[in-house]
């Protein structure tokens, strides 16, 4: 009794990773000298068109220490594409209808890549190493195999500005290799077989991808194991990796026996739908953001916070939440459905591969959103901003919540699993601190704190990784793949490559 009334007083804070800045070497009074530029480091550039934002994150990982960090992060608003030209043939749309073509797509990634290397003072040319292209829009697609065309645009924007192709692919041998990579590289021992930090992504029956933003569910995946390494969490197999982007993405993975000759864990859950979508709206409908493209970061920005709310309007926050949730369907998606919260999945496939596919909507693809903007015009109109950032906050934890609670149904979150979160609508404002309060109500763990991370960039840094497990650049003594509590699968690898 004693032990939980101090609880009340001493909470436990969420283990949330921010993205640290470089370390420099310093040679005498002065600014200091990146350590990127004198010591061997990894250089990933992460090309990412989402609905909301297009980024062009640079990471630099030592290849000493394994750490990866932010070198530039420039970031531009999707809405801001410029529009179709005459003669353009325009093959997608983001969730707020902006119309984009390959050519425009092209060019805002060519722009976004150039600046962010001219604003960090690197060379494409001579400083990068590798790219990793991935993209969240997906609203506006027939199926998932359509993301194809997306990845190419994204794939022509980079070539556009100067990136070699050989930077895009993995290297058919260490020989391929840039000489400053070689000493560091397995490459010679052991194979690339698509398994990014030891997870291997699933293909149905039929060879199709059972979402379409399946790229960047593995990327979320591998940027939070990353992510955890800067944390007390061991975030290694089974894990549930959910991205809370504007569009709902990530992952749950099995459990491997730590003799088991196969190293790897399948992938035996995804998630899709909105996520960052549904704090859209409520936020559209206090008329402070523009009505069509405005969006929650535009008004609360995307870092999470630690200043309390005043709990004296605790039962309003709650039926604003509880009105909010009658209008959001978070389940197993159905096999009859083509798309579930508008982003196109193949359902049936995803249920004949014995794969969990959990999913978010709003009324059905998004249909409902105006009701969460009407109940977000009533609580701005009525109790103002604070009220309406805490019912964003407990409306968010709660969806987070419930995609666990399916999960737990099927019961694929043992007391050795761990669960990440990245995404802005996961992260930000007092997100984490809620979600950690209600996975320690549900008692699945004996220290949940010890299970549960937040991540910032998550796919940033799934980039970085993605690009070290191509070029194998592994760190033994620092695992990411394996299980958790195990050693480093490296072994059991090589032998597999035999």
């Amino acid at each position: 009794m004693c032990a939980r009334f101090l609880e009340r007083f001493f909470k436990p804070t969420p283990h949330i990773v921010e993205s640290p800045p470089p370390p420099s070497i310093s040679h005498g009074p002065g600014p200091g000298v990146p350590e990127y530029r004198v010591k061997p480091y990894f250089i990933v550039a992460s090309v990412e068109m989402g609905n909301t934002t297009t980024k062009c994150i640079l990471t630099g990982t030592s290849l000493e220490t394994g750490r990866s960090y932010v070198i530039n992060k420039t970031v531009t608003m999707s809405r801001d594409v410029r529009p179709p030209k005459p003669g353009e043939t325009v093959f997608g749309a983001t969730l707020d209808g902006t119309k984009l073509t390959r050519e425009s797509v092209t060019e805002l990634v060519r722009d976004t890549l150039i600046q962010s290397h001219a604003a960090a003072h690197l060379s494409i040319k001579d400083d990068l190493d590798f790219v990793v292209r991935s993209t969240g829009v997906v609203a506006a697609m027939d199926s998932p195999d359509q993301v194809g065309d997306f990845i190419i645009a994204l794939a022509n924007g980079c070539l556009a500005a100067g990136v070699p192709p050989r930077k895009m692919t993995p290297p058919m041998s260490i020989d391929n290799l840039p000489p400053k990579l070689r000493q560091f590289s397995f490459a010679d021992k052991v194979v690339f077989v698509g398994a990014v930090a030891g997870v291997v992504p699933p293909v149905g029956c039929t060879g199709v991808e059972m979402v379409a933003n399946e790229m960047e569910g593995e990327l979320a995946m591998a940027g939070i194991k990353e992510g955890a390494k800067w944390t007390p969490v061991d975030f290694r197999n089974p894990c549930i990796s959910i991205d809370f982007g504007t569009t709902l993405d990530g992952r749950i993975t099995s459990d491997v026996a730590r003799d088991d000759p196969n190293p790897f864990a399948q992938t035996i859950g995804n998630f899709c739908g909105l996520a960052g979508a549904i704090p859209d709206a409520i936020v559209r409908g206090t008329g402070l953001v523009k009505d069509r493209t405005g969006t929650a970061l535009d008004l609360f920005g995307d870092h999470s916070i630690q200043s309390p709310f005043g709990g004296r309007k605790r039962s309003a926050v709650d039926e604003y939440v509880d009105r909010c949730h009658e209008h959001i369907d978070i389940r197993i998606v159905p096999r009859d459905r083509a798309r579930f919260g508008r982003v196109p999945v193949c359902a049936d496939v995803a249920a004949e591969s014995g794969v969990a596919l959990i999913g978010c909507d709003c009324g059905v693809d998004g249909s409902e959103t105006p009701a969460l903007e009407e109940i977000g015009h009533e609580i701005y109109e009525k109790h103002g901003m604070g009220m309406l950032t805490e019912v964003v906050d407990r409306v968010c934890a709660k969806m987070a919540l419930r995609l666990i609670d399916v999960a737990i149904e099927k019961g694929m979150v043992p007391p050795n699993s761990s669960i990440g979160f990245t995404g802005r609508a996961a992260i930000s404002g007092r997100k984490p601190e809620y979600i950690l309060e209600g996975i320690t109500d549900r008692n699945l763990y004996e220290k949940p704190n010890d299970h549960l991370v937040f991540v910032d960039d998550g796919l940033a840094r799934g980039a970085a990784l993605m690009g070290r497990c191509m070029n194998s650049l592994g760190k033994p003594k620092a695992p990411l793949g394996g299980v958790r509590g195990g050693g480093c699968i490296m072994s059991r690898r090589i032998k597999i490559g035999k």
